[in-house]
Formats: structure tokens, C-alpha cells, sequence
């Protein structure tokens, strides 16, 4: 069977972008490498890429000259998780405190990783996380 390597991407729906991207952008530091109106795009270490799609935006084919991509969109909070080193969570837990988001949760893995979980301000639940958090990572 052919092998799966690696995810290329993660899409989160947000119902204002411009909203979404202050967060990304301002309290993350991502910087975009796509933007349009209903779409932004941010590297995340070189290793996959962050879409943000306005909510509702993506409910049609999109067609072109290379072929088309069919309809998605996402309801409700989702997750996804950030790789980060040892030596940099306690920075970003302070960093984020800081900025007023609320640390919702905090973990201590057994493989020695650890975690903090937060929300974007579209509810979704973000997660940092140090290696040792799975076999893999």
C-alpha cells in the first residue's frame, strides 16, 4: 500500500476573517503567504500550512484552468495543535497570559511532552505541545 508522509495542510473556518487573522497574526506571529477575501494562508515552520476560510465561503467547486477543488466547510470548535520546544512553552504560556488569553488547560504526557490548550476567537481549541506528546512527535 502506498504510505500518507506527512499533513500539508490544516483548514479552520472562522466567521471574520479579519478577526481571525489579528489573532494568527498578532498574538501568534504567523505571517500570511496567501490572502484573499475569503481566504488567508500561513506557513507554519516550513512543515504545513494553516488555511483560514471565511465560514461559508468554500460551499461551491471552486474551478480553474488546473482542475477544481469540491466544497468544504467546518461547524463548530475544532482542534488542531502546534509543535513548540521544550525550552519555549513557559515563553509562550507567559506570552499568551499576557495578551489576555486564558490558558484552558495544561498537560503532562507520559512520553514527557507537555501541553497548553487555548481558544481562537472563533472557539476553536488550539493546542502547543512539546515533543514526547505522541510516539511520532
Amino acid at each position: 500500500m502506498p504510505r500518507l508522509s506527512r499533513i500539508i495542510e490544516t483548514a479552520l473556518y472562522v466567521d471574520d476573517l479579519g478577526r481571525a487573522r489579528d489573532f494568527y497574526e498578532g498574538k501568534l506571529g504567523l505571517a500570511p503567504m496567501l490572502e484573499t477575501g475569503t481566504l488567508c494562508a500561513y506557513d507554519v515552520g516550513g512543515q504545513s500550512v494553516l488555511l483560514l476560510f471565511l465560514r461559508g465561503q468554500s460551499l461551491r467547486t471552486q474551478s480553474s484552468a488546473g482542475g477544481s477543488i469540491p466544497p468544504h466547510d467546518g461547524h463548530g470548535p475544532l482542534h488542531i495543535c502546534f509543535a513548540v520546544e521544550v525550552t519555549e512553552l513557559a515563553l509562550w504560556d507567559e506570552r499568551l497570559q499576557q495578551q489576555g488569553i486564558a490558558i484552558e488547560g495544561r498537560m503532562s504526557w507520559e512520553r514527557g511532552g507537555k501541553s497548553l490548550y487555548f481558544r481562537d476567537p472563533d472557539g476553536h481549541m488550539l493546542e502547543l505541545a512539546t515533543p514526547g506528546l505522541w510516539p511520532s512527535y
